[in-house]
């Protein structure tokens, strides 16, 4: 079984798998009469393949007892996926970058301060989606359309903070 630590998530930590989403960090304009910041552009959203389009829902998940253990790790070759709390919910993550199959000394784990979410590039291995004290309200962007657009692999992990 692979044993990981989760890190704190941190913008450069996380680069190779995808985008922190944190209006903290952010650069931002005032927009709507200087009524509203927008902080732009805080992702990259990829929708690949034909009639490819983006969707956005909303998950509610479970909380996760700790330690973690996984089974697997799955992929959505063909798009992005976003992830980002609505209450504050704090969550953990479980990656390995891009690649056929799961490189296991590649396998990293973060969590999340609460007001952070993530945007998984299109291609890397993520575990489900692990909220942690509380259920869990999430707006996930991700993609929608023709062809298959999600791979699982196998894999024993084991989680702890």
């Amino acid at each position: 079984m692979l044993e990981l630590k989760a890190q704190p998530l941190t913008p450069e930590a996380f680069a190779a798998f995808g985008d922190v989403i944190d209006s903290r960090v952010a650069d931002s304009f005032p927009i709507n009469g200087g009524r509203t910041r927008r902080y732009h552009d805080l992702a990259r959203v990829e929708t690949l393949g034909d009639e490819a389009k983006a969707l956005i829902s909303i998950f509610v998940s479970e909380p996760v007892e700790l330690p973690l253990e996984l089974d697997s790790l799955e992929r959505h070759p063909q798009g992005s996926q976003a992830f980002m709390p609505l209450h504050g919910e704090r969550f953990l993550i479980v990656v390995a970058p891009p690649a056929e199959a799961v490189a296991p000394a590649a396998v990293r784990a973060f969590v999340t301060d609460g007001r952070q979410g993530v945007n998984y590039h299109a291609g890397t291995w993520h575990a489900v989606q692990s909220v942690l004290e509380s259920q869990g309200e999430f707006l996930v962007v991700d993609r929608g359309g023709a062809g298959s657009n999600c791979d699982e692999h196998p894999l024993k992990v084991r989680v702890t903070l």
